[in-house]
């Protein structure tokens, strides 16, 4: 599968060669205020198969667990397009609103369902965790 896309004025672009190890949606307040939304769209892929052209800025904070979360932007436009998790090393979080084609690959599961909104709902056949640090292993091989 090849997955594309870019920020907002184009600056940025990037390509995945790959299947994605995990697609998801978080709802933790800090992605829900970093990308101005009740939802992160979120596609992990291994960084082997990434490629990025253009420049971006990085901004890092503290997660829940007390690790890094290190969010990526266009400097220009102000568009995320990626996250880097010190929990996932050898990853990359692709912000799922910058694909070419958002459409392409749906979540099998949703993070942080304790701060989602009552009012969105999601397909009940998605798995639901209250915080990552719920979701089985084998859901999040790389979360420890």
């Amino acid at each position: 599968m090849k997955l594309e896309g870019r920020c907002l004025c184009g600056a940025v672009t990037y390509a995945f060669e790959g299947s994605p190890m995990f697609v998801f949606h978080c709802h933790c307040r800090d992605c829900q205020r970093a990308g101005g939304s009740v939802v992160h769209y979120g596609l992990i892929v291994p960084e082997a198969g990434f490629t990025l052209q253009g420049e971006l800025r990085p901004y890092t904070s503290k997660a829940e667990s007390g690790r890094a979360i290190t969010r990526e932007f266009c400097p220009t436009c102000g568009s995320g397009v990626i996250n880097r998790l010190e929990m996932a090393p050898g990853a990359v979080v692709i912000r799922g609103g910058t694909l070419d084609d958002p459409t392409v690959v749906a979540p099998t599961f949703e993070l942080y369902a304790r701060t989602k909104p009552a009012w969105l709902k999601t397909d009940e056949r998605m798995r639901s965790f209250d915080a990552a640090a719920n979701a089985p292993r084998e859901e999040l091989s790389w979360h420890n």
